[in-house]
């Protein structure tokens, strides 16, 4: 059965739930990894059919996190992950639009192929305080990361991607 891969990185709670929202629609229908970035590997990468990256918005770029994640496993997998399916969830107070694009140049770099739009999320947090805060993120959210998670998984099922 196909391989679903999804890393997250999360500080608020907020893209952790995304993720894991999506995770469990995506294991109705296929074998599903959730890692979160620190812990994530280029073994991991090789091992899975598709991926999901999901990364909250932190000073209009990809948390530091995750872009250590990509750092560290980049090179170790270029040229032996290409075509493979990802798509994308940011978690961001306002806007969310640079984090995707600093993903999907990442993902183009790797030749992955995106089969979704960047799904984003906005907290419209702005202040010190709500920036800073535990994410709640709102239920018809979830829906949209599940039906994301479900819509991957289904598709590596398949044979689409």
């Amino acid at each position: 059965m196909p391989g679903l891969l999804i890393v997250y990185h999360s500080r608020t709670g907020g893209t952790r739930q995304m993720a894991e929202a999506a995770a469990g629609a995506a294991r109705g229908e296929t074998e599903t990894v959730l890692k979160r970035a620190e812990d994530a590997t280029a073994d991991d990468l090789l091992a899975a059919d598709g991926y999901l990256f999901a990364a909250p918005e932190n000073l209009a770029a990809i948390a530091g996190v995750m872009k250590d994640f990509y750092d560290r496993t980049y090179y170790a997998v270029l040229g032996r992950i290409e075509g493979r399916p990802y798509a994308q969830m940011v978690c961001a107070g306002s806007d969310g639009e640079n984090a995707a694009r600093q993903t999907a140049r990442i993902a183009t770099g790797w030749r992955l192929r995106a089969v979704q739009a960047p799904l984003i999320v906005c907290t419209h947090a702005q202040t010190t305080d709500a920036i800073l805060a535990e994410k709640k993120i709102a239920d018809r959210d979830l829906d949209r990361c599940r039906d994301l998670g479900a819509a991957l998984g289904a598709g590596l099922a398949m044979g689409m991607f």
